[in-house]
């Protein structure tokens, strides 16, 4: 490792920071480099022995990872934990499919994953892998990892995969980068807390409440978990959490309780200073803020199980305070106890005695996943839409898949009016917000499917079905044991069934499908070769003395792009 440092500086490569494997008792010489840790919770390689279950592992147990008297489950530095940060680089942000090992990731396992190592420590986040791709084909030796797993995809069931296609996972973590982002300069001062001894929890324990915190002084952060990988859960209900701190305690809520929904997690502030009034807790998770016209506005979501969302003001500040759905009540301490519908939107709008005003904007769970902030010709603003936003430095696009409108809120937005592919859309006020819908003309990519037989069919199209797209991705749905597809004999792609839909982008093999067309093929499940896994919880089932193949569907799904055209500058 330290040779490797010295050729890359010899080379011209100088960073900031090196780094190396910290993990499985790999030498890192923390001198030279920082060791870089992280986890995994589907584990494909131990279906290579005996083992004939996966077992639920500790992944999503909070833990402190800066404690030189803890030893923690896969963390073993031969460093003092405190001396150095605690940073990830290979947190399992999806997991691929091997051949003893079919599942589905569940989505809701990756942000839990990023949650549990923050909350335990890290303010170095990273991921493997954040975007699935493909394998390259080699000069000598055509395939790697040839039997275990996939010749040519390594899709990775990654937040966003090899096609590009963006998955729930990559909606739920954006929520905690946004917040992270928001908050790091502060954040990065906190400590972890654990409530109890958390290293002989058994992870298939799931009545205790699993929760820490991250705290600085008298302020923080609670981390709550609902999620644990092959158990299944259930929901976390009429529970409240009081942090003791050094001059008071607070409870969380301050009167009822609160419920989690199965496999959710959530972040909930304490004492968090909305610059100026003092936020003494929420049950609402915290998004980011933006400034506009010398206000800010605060972005919160309501988790997925909490009913109605809670805000505790610190009171001698606020002069008045409106709200829409929901009501502000003023308690006998002076503080204001603000209580917030969850079926939408909701608007808190703070009036200080200094004259500065705050609001405080608290989305849905659903309208969460749907929140983009970015930053264009130097402003800040907040889109939610179903689309997948993408900005550079003079555009702004929309990716649709198959969608029959664009709907779009925006915050501050522009003005009322913007061209939406080619078509000037006004808006219409919903809050804060500035709403725009187009109708788009949703087109069907026709194929010519021809089946061989249950488990071959042959697959030509013509030019028309790219015509205005970014991407065509072939859907096949199948029961099998692998999935092949081929052009003029060339395999291109292949898929161990999941039970999920296989998806093929077509675009980067446009001109040779239209010349030649292609071939695909369900291998059998054959007797007593393969058992084979359906559900999160990797429960199993055998397949004895039948072969099974057969093509279900074979469809095709126009992935576009439109571009909005704003004259003017942000208002």
């Amino acid at each position: 490792m330290i040779k490797l440092k010295q050729l890359a500086i010899e080379a011209g490569i100088e960073t900031p920071i090196y780094t190396g494997t910290g993990w499985g008792g790999a030498s890192a010489p923390v001198d030279e480099v920082l060791p870089l840790w992280g986890g995994y919770a589907f584990w494909p390689w131990i279906f290579y022995g005996d083992v004939k279950k996966h077992p639920a592992t500790p992944e999503f147990i909070f833990r402190d990872y800066h404690n030189d008297q803890l030893e923690n489950y896969g963390f073993s530095p031969t460093y003092r934990p405190e001396s150095l940060p605690f940073a990830c680089c290979e947190m399992g942000g999806g997991m691929t499919v091997f051949y003893n090992y079919r599942f589905k990731l569940p989505y809701e396992s990756v942000d839990a994953m990023a949650e549990m190592k923050v909350a335990g420590g890290c303010n170095f986040v990273g991921y493997y892998v954040f975007h699935g791709g493909s394998n390259p084909k080699g000069k000598r030796t055509s395939f790697l990892n040839e039997h275990a797993t996939p010749k040519i995809s390594y899709d990775y069931q990654a937040p966003i995969g090899e096609f590009g296609q963006i998955r729930d996972s990559y909606k739920r973590l954006k929520r905690q980068h946004y917040f992270y982002k928001t908050v790091e300069k502060e954040f990065c001062k906190t400590k972890t807390i654990l409530p109890y001894d958390t290293r002989e929890m058994d992870p298939y324990e799931i009545e205790t409440l699993r929760y820490a915190v991250r705290a600085d002084g008298n302020s923080g952060f609670v981390f709550i978990n609902n999620y644990q990988d092959h158990v299944e859960t259930k929901n976390q209900e009429d529970f409240a959490i009081t942090v003791k701190l050094a001059t008071e305690n607070i409870r969380l809520p301050k009167n009822e309780s609160i419920s989690l929904a199965k496999d959710e997690c959530c972040i909930l502030p304490f004492n968090f200073d909305l610059q100026g009034v003092t936020l003494k807790y929420s049950t609402t998770q915290f998004l980011t803020r933006i400034e506009h016209e010398g206000e800010t506005t605060f972005f919160f979501f309501i988790p997925k199980g909490i009913e109605g969302g809670e805000y505790l003001l610190e009171g001698h500040e606020i002069q008045e305070v409106l709200v829409d759905k929901g009501k502000g009540t003023i308690l006998s301490d002076g503080n204001t106890l603000v209580q917030v519908s969850s079926q939408d939107s909701s608007l808190i709008e703070l009036t200080l005695k200094t004259g500065n005003k705050l609001r405080i904007c608290t989305l849905t769970n659903e309208q969460s996943l749907q929140f983009w902030k970015f930053s264009f010709r130097g402003k800040e603003q907040i889109f939610l839409t179903d689309a997948t936003v993408l900005v550079d430095d003079n555009k702004i696009r929309l990716e649709c898949e198959g969608h029959e409108a664009i709907q779009l809120k925006v915050y501050p937005g522009f003005n009322d009016a913007m061209t939406i592919a080619g078509e000037e859309i006004t808006c219409k006020n919903d809050g804060i917000f500035k709403e725009f819908k187009k109708k788009v003309v949703r087109k069907e990519p026709v194929l010519d499917v021809k089946m061989v037989n249950s488990n071959k069919a042959i697959i030509q199209c013509q030019s028309e079905v790219f015509k205005g797209g970014k991407e065509l991705l072939l859907q096949i749905d199948y029961v099998g044991d692998i999935g092949y597809a081929f052009i003029d004999g060339e395999l291109i792609h292949d898929n161990f069934s999941n039970n999920h839909t296989w998806e093929i982008g077509l675009k980067q093999h446009q001109q040779e499908l239209l010349e030649k067309g292609m071939y695909i093929y369900i291998s059998p499940l054959k007797e007593g070769s393969f058992v084979k896994s359906d559900s999160p919880m990797a429960a199993r089932a055998e397949v004895i003395n039948k072969q099974i193949a057969e093509i279900k569907s074979i469809k095709a799904k126009l992935i576009r792009e439109f571009e909005l055209v704003i004259e003017e500058e942000p208002v």
